[in-house]
């Protein structure tokens, strides 16, 4: 089993509330590379719009290397309803020296070439309330392939170990933030950023059920996001015939 009943023993809120990972379509995510790929030339991208596999194995090398325990994984965005990893203990987790911003824009997943979505990622300052995920060494290996393939497809993240409190105890995990260098990553004004989340749509849903999966699993946690429930409002406000 990959999410076993006993990981929700500190956040019994979440149990039947996570997507199991057998379940999950990021679980087959290096398979659908050859999909990924046909969507991305009929929309007109280059041939180098991904990370090759030699890159994208590099980056997980580095960041892996010399650790060979249990790994924690902090989620703070799409991760924490669908995470598609073997997981057997989940915390709530704060993340102090770093905020959720809505700063990567996406043509694809919760977006389109048509009606591009923008999504939330990791931005210095501040502080983030998230979930921290326990990944058992023994699985580590194959669990960190699926989940580079997920979140390290295009080098829009820098996968980073960072510092995290939880009730339970101080734990470091690996946490993937915004890569500035990276041309999705944008500052916009606010009433673009609404534009954005009220239009996006792709082929896993639009933004704003983004946006409202998010705000779910944080009320369930008794916490919130400000500027998330903010974007939410206006971006639904600004719904034709509302």
């Amino acid at each position: 089993m990959l999410l076993p009943p006993e990981a929700f023993r500190h956040v019994p809120a979440l149990a039947g509330k996570i997507i199991e990972p057998e379940r999950s379509f990021f679980r087959l995510a290096r398979e659908r590379f050859v999909d990924f790929d046909r969507m991305a030339r009929e929309q007109g991208y280059p041939p180098s719009w991904r990370l090759s596999h030699e890159a994208r194995e590099a980056t997980r090398a580095k960041a892996l290397a010399g650790r060979a325990d249990d790994l924690w994984l902090f989620a703070y965005g799409s991760l924490m309803w669908d995470p598609a990893v073997r997981i057997v203990e989940i915390r709530q987790a704060t993340l102090q020296g770093y905020h959720r911003r809505f700063c990567l824009k996406t043509t694809m997943g919760r977006g389109s070439p048509g009606s591009p979505g923008l999504m939330a990622a990791l931005d210095h300052g501040g502080i983030c309330h998230g979930l921290a995920f326990r990944i058992p060494s023994a699985h580590v290996e194959r669990e960190t392939e699926i989940l580079w393939a997920r979140e390290m497809l295009t080098g829009a993240y820098v996968p980073t170990f960072v510092p995290l409190e939880t009730p339970q105890g101080s734990v470091e995990a690996l946490a993937f933030e915004i890569n500035r260098d990276t041309d999705r990553y944008v500052k916009l004004e606010a009433e673009e950023m609404v534009a954005l989340i009220a239009t996006g749509r792709g082929l896993l849903g639009t933004n704003l059920d983004y946006l409202d999966e998010l705000a779910e699993r944080l009320a369930l946690l008794g916490s919130s996001d400000p500027a998330l429930d903010d974007l939410r409002l206006r971006a639904r406000l600004s719904l034709p015939g509302v």
